[in-house]
Order: structure tokens, then sequence, then C-alpha cells
């Protein structure tokens, strides 16, 4: 583990990026993601990509400055693609007032699109994953079902019109959520994204020496992801992901495979998970939805314990 004395969030937590102060007033966070294609479209995934990798700025509570692209690209392949995806991920790198200053290419055999991004936050207000206190209440920004649905996707599936609603949930950036929880003043946050709501929560509550309670029947879902999943559609991701939250999850007996499989979907681009104290609940959720932020929503609370143990409930 590193530690110095104006690294103010490493490795340690798990968090969602690196902050390191630089003086009284600017602290800079350190952030990288990229992956390979999971939508047809090679702007749309640029944008997605784009999205997703801003995103650990803002769950930091930060706001990004530069951006560096991240390219492995098929030199068979032809380069108008490229340009579609770069132009994608120069769209929403715009959208954030965010400047992509030059990035690095290689050959590969898979494509694969990032972003490694720079963003600034005032010291001592980053907002980690290893803050959350017993009795905040946990509030979800987004919906859950991209990986399902872009697996279907990918088998080809999944209906145009469910497959576009999580193409337009995945490109949306977390930039409105991340200001209204600075605003509001919150104890902890994450975004849901690889590990999925489940695996992120856990990351949260060990890290916060907490537990969780989770009520299924809150969670916003994408429309047709049940039905997916109903099918049998899961990416291995997600299979991977219950595995791994297997000592910490606690399901209810009702809940059957298909809804433990929903909570850890992997998810791309998701939403912020927010702990906030109970007396500012309102005030937040009033502040997101003034932003546009729609589909925000209470989904459980921070316990004291079992500490990092997560209880979901139908």
């Amino acid at each position: 583990m590193i530690s110095h004395p104006d690294l103010l969030v490493g490795t340690e937590t798990g968090d969602d990026a690196a902050v390191y102060r630089l003086n009284d007033h600017i602290a800079l966070i350190m952030t990288v993601d990229f992956f390979p294609p999971i939508v047809d479209d090679p702007f749309q995934y640029g944008e997605i990509a784009a999205a997703n990798s801003l995103s650990d700025v803002y769950a930091m509570g930060g706001t990004p400055l530069l951006a560096m692209n991240i390219v492995g690209f098929p030199v068979t392949l032809e380069k108008d693609i490229l340009g579609e995806v770069l132009k994608g991920g120069y769209s929403k790198a715009a959208e954030a007032e965010c400047l992509i200053v030059g990035g690095h290419t290689v050959d590969d055999p898979e494509p694969k699109y990032g972003l490694s991004v720079v963003g600034t936050v005032e010291p001592g207000k980053q907002i980690s994953n290893a803050a959350a206190q017993p009795g905040d209440v946990l509030v979800l920004t987004k919906p859950l079902g991209t990986g399902i649905i872009t697996t279907a996707g990918k088998q080809g599936v999944c209906p145009p019109q469910v497959l576009q609603g999580a193409v337009t949930t995945m490109s949306t950036l977390n930039r409105d959520g991340a200001h209204a929880m600075v605003k509001v003043g919150v104890h902890s946050a994450t975004d849901v994204t690889g590990f999925g709501l489940m695996g992120h929560l856990q990351s949260m509550v060990r890290g916060s020496q907490v537990g969780a309670e989770i009520q299924l029947g809150n969670v916003p879902v994408l429309p047709g992801a049940w039905e997916l999943l109903e099918q049998g559609v899961a990416p291995g991701g997600t299979h991977r992901n219950l595995q791994s939250v297997a000592g910490s999850a606690h399901w209810h007996h009702d809940l059957r495979e298909q809804e433990q499989l929903l909570l850890c979907d992997a998810q791309t681009s998701g939403g912020l998970l927010i702990a906030v104290a109970v007396e500012k609940q309102d005030e937040l959720l009033a502040e997101l939805r003034s932003t546009g932020v729609a589909d925000a929503v209470v989904i459980g609370r921070v316990t004291e314990g079992p500490v990092g143990q997560i209880k979901v409930i139908p």
C-alpha cells in the first residue's frame, strides 16, 4: 500500500479514483478506464466509454479537467470506424467540458477504447466510498440492467427499443448527480460499474466498517431487463459477481437466482450509489430530480453491522 501525506485517496479502499493534494485549495483526481465494444454503433460506443471513464471523477465529487484517449484497434479494420469511436468520445467529453488533449493507440486484435482522466476537487471535500454512516439511506441514480441488455444485443435477441434504452442510460453523464450530492452534502458515494450494485456496495460497507440492507422492490430496472433474465440472458461477469459477494450477501429466502443476478449485473457507465444522512434524503432527491436525474430513488439503508454484510429483502 502506497502512502504519502498528500495522497488523500489511494488504493486501500478500492475507491473510484486516486486523489492527490497539490495545495490547500486544489487536489487532483486521477482515473483510467477502457473496455471492448458493447454496442455495434461506433459513435455510441465512444460516447458510452467516455461517459464511463468520466464517471469515476464525478463519483469522487470532482470536476473533470483533462483526458487522454486510450485505444486498441486492429490494423485490419477501416480507420473510419475508429474515427467514429473517437468522435463519440470527444462529444461526451465536450459535454462534460473536459478537454481531450491527446492519447495513445496500439494495434490490438480486439478494439478497446476509454479515457485516462484528470479532475479537480477541493482537498477534504472529496467523496470516498469508505465514509458511509449507520442510519444513512442509500440512493441509486440510474436503473440496473445494462449488462443483461447489451449481452442480449450481442446475442441478437434484444428488442431494438430495449437496447436503445440502455444506450441512452449508459451515455448519460453522472455530472448532474454529482453536482446534486456535492451541493447537498453526503457521506459516501461510488459509481456502479463492472462489479454490479452488490459488488460496489460490498466495497462501500467494508471500507466504511458498516453493514447495509437493500430492498429489491425499490431498485430501478431498465425496461426489458427482467424479461431477458427470465430467458436466461446474463453476462459471465454478472455470474462471477454473484459468486464474489457470496460471503457478504444475505439473500431473503424468497429471492430467486434471477433477482440475485440483477443486483449483481455488471454495469457499464452505471449510476451513482450515494450514502446520505436520513435528514438530507428529501433534499437530495429533490435536487437530483430538479437537475433531471429522474430515476434516483432510495433503495436501502446503512446499518451498524454486521460489518461488511449486506441483507437483501424483497
